[in-house]
């Protein structure tokens, strides 16, 4: 009698620690949905903006790079607040600053529009460098396939609330505030479920990865070479994806598609790249290491962009588009599971996170100025996509080096 007891009790706590898997699942995924939303809404709608507030042209455009150089500056510091609060708490904290920084900015004022936008960049800064840390310490055997969770949710919304704005502004009668603060509802539903995450009991000890017990100094990682190829990977991939979603309308109508349809096919990249987003970190997962998954997404991704450079009839570009979308689904998710799989714990994992996307997010920035100032100066785009095949080259070289089965 006394050994069934026993059974019972322990089955009991194996469905209490599996209840709090599955609401740490929910709330990752939640993440995922607030991660871009709040950025990716404003692009279409940001000439009714500038002419409704009377902004300059290059001020209009900063309301773009203001959260890129949020998460620049933000990144290396989010390691240390959630050392300092607690991951999930800092996490939590994230999802604060965005839901105030979504209504801060739909406010129809200069200041504000500004003051919102950064806020929103800080808060999901925080968010993109901690949550690498949660996943890889309350699912240490697992980060390829929660990363597969959490990306493909981040790619499905940022795609989404591009493809929504406009509708909803103008169609639906919102009008840009509106639109723009319609966004927060996804920051509400995160911070309830995160509030139930932060009062939970931690996960018993066995489940987690082992802590050592000296700290993790985060500015060793500044001097290994394995850090800075994944930091190198994850950051030329941004460069490449934010020159896309900047100029690949330029590009496509330079081969003679119309304006609409040069706007429909950036939300086809992002669609189209959906699978491999997902697959990516999966596969990643199944192999000791993950070079040959690099050399797939990089070959694809410079392929593509030679196809570009030859040029061709309509449907052949259209082929080449469609190759670039696909690898730079899963580059994206391949550069953010490396996070995880390059670390020894959640400390290690969020340090190295901070560092990546610090560095990354400067490359994001720098990207679509620099190719704009390739084709001002050449008035051509053969030698900005010449630039951008040398960088996919270097982005493969890295990610080689990334992709070994080593810790930092």
């Amino acid at each position: 009698m006394e050994e069934n007891r026993g059974k019972v009790k322990n089955i009991g706590g194996k469905e209490v620690v599996s209840n709090k898997r599955m609401l740490y699942l929910i709330a990752i995924i939640v993440i995922g949905f607030n991660l871009r939303p709040a950025i990716t809404s404003v692009g279409p709608l940001l000439g009714t903006i500038r002419d409704q507030i009377g902004l300059e042209n290059w001020s209009a455009g900063t309301i773009t790079s203001l959260p890129l150089i949020a998460f620049a500056i933000v990144s290396p510091l989010a390691p240390k607040l959630g050392r300092r609060l607690e991951n999930e708490k800092a996490v939590l904290l994230g999802l604060i600053l965005l839901f105030a920084g979504i209504g801060v900015r739909s406010i129809p004022y200069t200041p504000t529009l500004f003051i919102g936008t950064a806020i929103i960049g800080v808060g999901i800064a925080v968010m993109n460098v901690l949550l690498p840390a949660v996943i890889k310490e309350k699912f240490p055997n697992k980060v390829g396939r929660m990363t597969s969770v959490y990306s493909t949710s981040m790619a499905i919304f940022a795609a989404t609330a591009s493809g929504l704005s406009v509708p909803l502004a103008k169609d639906a009668g919102l009008g840009w505030e509106l639109a723009l603060l319609s966004w927060a509802l996804l920051a509400v539903v995160g911070i309830v479920i995160w509030v139930f995450v932060v009062r939970q009991n931690p996960v018993p000890k066995e489940e987690q990865v082992q802590l050592s017990s000296k700290p993790f100094d985060d500015s060793s990682l500044w001097k290994s070479p394995l850090a800075w190829q994944v930091t190198l990977f994850m950051g030329l991939q941004s460069f490449i994806f934010y020159v896309m979603v900047s100029w690949l309308p330029e590009i496509m109508q330079s081969f003679g598609f119309s304006v609409s349809a040069a706007g429909w096919i950036i939300a086809y990249v992002q669609f189209v790249g959906l699978p491999s987003t997902f697959l990516a970190p999966v596969l990643a997962e199944k192999f000791s290491n993950q070079q040959g998954i690099v050399l797939a997404i990089g070959g694809g991704a410079t392929i593509g962009f030679i196809g570009l450079l030859i040029g061709g009839p309509l449907p052949l570009i259209f082929v080449w588009v469609t190759l670039i979308g696909v690898t730079f689904g899963g580059a994206i998710s391949l550069s953010l599971a490396m996070l995880g799989m390059r670390a020894r714990n959640g400390q290690q994992a969020g340090a190295l996170s901070g560092m990546a996307q610090s560095v990354g997010y400067i490359f994001a920035a720098i990207g679509p100025l620099f190719i704009g100032l390739l084709f001002d100066i050449t008035h051509a785009w053969s030698a900005p996509i010449m630039a951008i095949i040398a960088v996919c080259l270097l982005m493969t070289i890295a990610g080689l080096g990334a992709g070994r089965n080593k810790y930092v």
